[in-house]
């Protein structure tokens, strides 16, 4: 047809204007029966789901902005502010107790640039 835009690879012909892509990502966000890990959770939230501090084997929790730099920020102030955290950056963080109280070391934050 002359004078159309060509169709795009990934469109979704049940939903016009959305992508495959942006549908499979809303799903993926959405995990079922833990309210607590979808997006807008709060830190305190995704960290209880994992089991922070009190895990007993190591947890990687994945995720987007804002949550993960509120739960960075959480865990490193006890504040959830919005901290910016860049896509594919990697923070290490672990807890330690020493003399009955509890802390949260930082042993890495790696850029994507490193990664």
């Amino acid at each position: 047809m002359a004078g159309s835009a060509p169709a795009r690879h990934d469109a979704n012909p049940d939903k016009p204007g959305r992508s495959r892509g942006a549908d499979r990502a809303r799903a993926q966000a959405e995990v079922p029966g833990r309210p607590e890990l979808a997006p807008g959770g709060s830190a305190s939230a995704v960290l209880a789901a994992a089991g922070w501090p009190d895990a007993r084997e190591p947890v990687l929790i994945v995720g987007h902005q804002p949550t993960l730099g509120e739960v960075a920020a959480f865990l490193l102030t006890s504040d959830e502010s919005p901290w910016s955290v860049r896509k594919a950056a990697v923070f290490w963080l672990s807890n330690r107790v020493r003399d009955g109280a509890s802390s949260t070391v930082l042993k890495v934050v790696i850029g994507p640039d490193f990664v």
